[in-house]
C-alpha cells in the first residue's frame, strides 16, 4: 500500500474556516475532512488563542476545531506561520495526535500547533474551548 503525501492537521484558531488566516486561502489548498474536539485547554492571547492539550484545568475541557489534509508544502507554510522552530523559547510546538472526526467513529493522526506551556501564565482562558464562538461574543458584546 503507498503512502499517502498528505498529513491532518487539527486547526482552532485563527486558521479555521472564515477567520483572519483562514487556511482555505493558503496554497496547495487544503482538503476539508471534517470539525472534531480535542481534550485541552483553550488560551486567550488577544488576537489569537492557544491550546495546551492535558494541560491544567484540561479535565473534561474540549477545544473545538476543524481537520483537513494537507501537503508537505503547506505543512511548511503552515510552520512558518505559526513560527515553529527548533530554538528553544518557540511559541508553538508541533505535535501528532489522535483526532475523532465528529459524528463518525473515524480516528485520524493530526498535527496541531501547542502553546508553550511558559506562555499561558496570566492569560485566560475561554471555557468554551471555541475561538470562533467566543471572538464572535467579544466582538457583539454578548
Amino acid at each position: 500500500m503507498p503512502v499517502s503525501p498528505f498529513h491532518h492537521v487539527f486547526v482552532y484558531g485563527t486558521l479555521r474556516r472564515g477567520e483572519v488566516r483562514d487556511i482555505n486561502r493558503l496554497l496547495p489548498a487544503p482538503r476539508w475532512r471534517g470539525t472534531a474536539c480535542v481534550p485541552g485547554v483553550l488560551y486567550h492571547l488577544g488576537a489569537y488563542p492557544g491550546v495546551v492539550l492535558g494541560g491544567p484545568g484540561a479535565a473534561g475541557g474540549q477545544v473545538h476545531g476543524e481537520v483537513y489534509a494537507i501537503s508537505p508544502e503547506l505543512e511548511r507554510l503552515l510552520d512558518a506561520i505559526e513560527e515553529v522552530g527548533p530554538q528553544p523559547g518557540s511559541e508553538y510546538c508541533k505535535r501528532e495526535l489522535l483526532v475523532r472526526l465528529d459524528g463518525t467513529a473515524e480516528t485520524i493522526a493530526c498535527l496541531i500547533y501547542e502553546l508553550a506551556p511558559e506562555r499561558i501564565l496570566g492569560m485566560p482562558i475561554i471555557g468554551s474551548g471555541n475561538w470562533v464562538a467566543h471572538r464572535l461574543a467579544q466582538d457583539t458584546g454578548a
